[in-house]
């Protein structure tokens, strides 16, 4: 009788001591996974107040430039604008008119502009699907154009890694 409540507290003890050594690996792989991710992710941070959101970048990105420009929504079966607003581009150190980079384009919709969108009210460019939405606050939505990248310049393959990590937030 004592050998066997002997077996059942070994037993007990062996279990516990094993899922503290799993729970232990465990906490060691996330802490790995999310430091290589802060190192990896921005430390550079762009902020725009006009229209609440920051966006983070690579210390790479070190001296970007900001363009800010118009995007323009046609009417359906037709070429007559109906709809715009600004579209902000997120332009890296390195590029020049000689050797252009892959922007990061933001296009910035009214919430009242991305529910016309979304009814599919006016389009925007040729492609067949419309801007997805990255982030939105109160007043507005962000979106990524698409096929923003579709002729595959110089740094895209950067810009996608930096979009895959969520930078834009809205406040």
């Amino acid at each position: 009788m004592i050998q066997g409540k002997k077996l059942k507290v070994l037993l007990i003890a062996l279990i516990v001591v094993g899922l503290g050594i799993v729970v232990y690996g465990i906490s060691v792989i996330v802490i790995k996974n999310r430091s290589a991710n802060q190192k990896s992710l921005s430390i550079i941070e762009y902020r725009n107040s006009q229209y609440g959101f920051s966006f983070s970048l690579p210390e790479s990105w070190k001296g970007y430039s900001i363009i800010e420009d118009r995007w323009e929504g046609s009417a359906l079966g037709g070429d007559v604008t109906v709809e715009q607003g600004p579209i902000i581009l997120i332009r890296h150190p390195q590029w020049t008119s000689a050797n252009p980079r892959q922007d990061i384009p933001i296009m910035i919709f009214s919430l009242n502009q991305w529910g016309s969108l979304q009814l599919g009210e006016f389009h925007i460019g040729a492609a067949p699907i419309g801007p997805e939405e990255l982030e939105r606050n109160s007043k507005y939505v962000f979106a990524l154009p698409a096929r923003y990248n579709y002729a595959f310049p110089t740094g895209f393959e950067e810009v996608e890694q930096i979009l895959e990590n969520n930078p834009l937030e809205a406040f």
